[in-house]
């Protein structure tokens, strides 16, 4: 076998090996190697008034794009109690709390905080997690 043809064989084969890792990188899960042991983690769940379920929702909805925008998070979840319309339960991933402080100072964060008060009760209930990865 002459240099230029088992070069363009070893070339083949890298192209191949790099194409299929390729694809494992995108494949299910590969958004986890992002996610490093340690990061801060938020559950928090708030409750609309009685009849203010539909604008709580309304007024919550457009942080879904304005914080998954936001370089500093990881990950940002909405989720709606399906046995209690109304209720509000958020997931929110960022790599530490200094980021999840820097996001709670965004103008949209506090404007949406400002709103709470007519469309919801109790206020936001946070726990506040650790990422534990092995």
């Amino acid at each position: 076998m002459n240099f230029k043809i088992g070069l363009l064989i070893i070339t083949g084969i890298a192209v191949a090996i790099s194409a299929k890792l390729s694809v494992a990188a995108d494949g299910p899960g590969q958004g986890y190697v992002a996610i490093q042991t340690g990061a801060y983690s938020v559950v928090a769940e708030i409750q609309a008034r009685p009849g203010k379920e539909a604008d709580l929702r309304n007024a919550t909805l457009p942080l879904v794009k304005l914080v998954r925008s936001d370089p500093k998070n990881l990950v940002y979840f909405l989720q709606e109690d399906r046995d209690n319309p109304g209720r509000f339960v958020f997931y929110e991933v960022f790599a530490n709390k200094a980021d999840f402080d820097a996001h709670n100072e965004m103008p949209y964060v506090k404007d949406w905080f400002a709103k709470l008060p007519e469309l919801a009760t109790g206020g936001v209930k946070v726990t506040k997690l650790e990422i534990l990865n092995d």
